[in-house]
């Protein structure tokens, strides 16, 4: 996985948490061995869709899609997610998901 950093204009704010986000959340815990880039993009978004964590879910399909998830395994997950953490949180994700993958395809015929 490319090195990922929190949004340097945040630094401004909360320079520890963009520390702490840059140097421990990416720089290490990203970057264990026991799961993959991949699997730990799809723990990250099933997590903040159940949560509805909208903020960052844009970022982290994104992230999810450039770890090798592919549309279709990530629209399954939350299909399956929307039964436990309800049907509006797995749509919103679904849509942002649309959303993202029109961005870089296409619209679909």
């Amino acid at each position: 996985m490319a090195q990922q950093t929190a949004p340097q204009a945040l630094a401004s704010v909360a320079p520890k948490l963009v520390e702490l986000t840059d140097e421990v959340l990416f720089g290490d815990v990203w970057d264990r061995a026991e799961l993959s880039p991949r699997d730990r993009s799809l723990v990250t978004v099933t997590a903040l869709a159940a949560l509805y964590r909208t903020e960052q879910l844009g970022f982290h399909l994104e992230l999810a899609l450039a770890n090798g998830l592919t549309k279709e395994e990530l629209g399954e997950a939350l299909t399956h997610l929307a039964f436990y953490a309800g049907w509006p949180t797995a749509m919103t994700a679904v849509t942002r998901l649309k959303a993202i993958t029109e961005e870089t395809e296409g619209p679909a015929a």
